[in-house]
């Protein structure tokens, strides 16, 4: 099997539609699809937050899954097989103080999953959901546009996951035989009861 990277702005309607035309094996021909492209912009409050912020989250973590999963799954339901797996998070699940946009965003991806599924019933397609509490990426270095010391603060004192963990879990899903779906995957470190109670070590 061969690899065949696209660079593509999902956030751009036209380019994800333009790509699926040129690599019709990457898209209509896709069994699997793993929407991984998502951000979080700024940590503060509704109130205070910046619009443009708003947009970046929205358009990437919602529209820009939408925008590619249709350009995808069409093909998979004509061949009636495929697996599409949602990257989401555990602040889709319970909401932070400073992160009501994004939280929102990955919770509209929990809720599209759970649509997807009842609108595929039948069609031999599977959707799965993946989310992760705190994973140690580029994750806070882009919410903090690359302050190194914000982006380190909410791994201080704890083991955070890994994106192998993620991805482990990932591919646990894809394996499955064909008559289970497994719905959601919820992973956090074991340190991390939940997206505010987090157990640290002193220094």
């Amino acid at each position: 099997l061969g690899a065949l990277a696209i660079p593509l702005d999902v956030r751009d309607r036209r380019a994800v539609e333009a790509a699926a035309r040129r690599h019709p094996d990457a898209f209509p021909g896709a069994e699997v699809l793993v929407n991984a492209a998502g951000l979080a912009r700024g940590f503060a409050t509704v109130q205070d937050g910046d619009p443009d912020d708003w947009d970046e989250m929205i358009d990437t973590n919602v529209k820009g899954l939408l925008y590619v999963t249709r350009r995808v799954v069409p093909g998979m339901v004509a061949r009636s097989r495929g697996h599409v797996v949602h990257i989401g998070s555990v602040a889709g699940r319970w909401a932070y103080p400073k992160g009501a946009v994004y939280c929102a965003s990955k919770a509209a991806v929990r809720m599209i999953s759970e649509g997807m599924r009842m609108d595929l019933s039948g069609t031999g397609v599977r959707v799965s959901t993946v989310d992760p509490g705190l994973v140690e990426t580029e994750f806070s270095l882009v919410r903090f546009r690359g302050d190194r010391a914000k982006a380190a603060a909410p791994y201080v004192g704890m083991e955070p996951l890994r994106p192998g963990d993620v991805a482990e879990a990932v591919l646990w899903c894809l394996d499955r035989p064909e008559r289970v779906n497994v719905q959601e995957v919820v992973l956090y470190p074991t340190a991390q009861a939940s997206p505010t109670l987090v157990s640290r070590r002193k220094a």
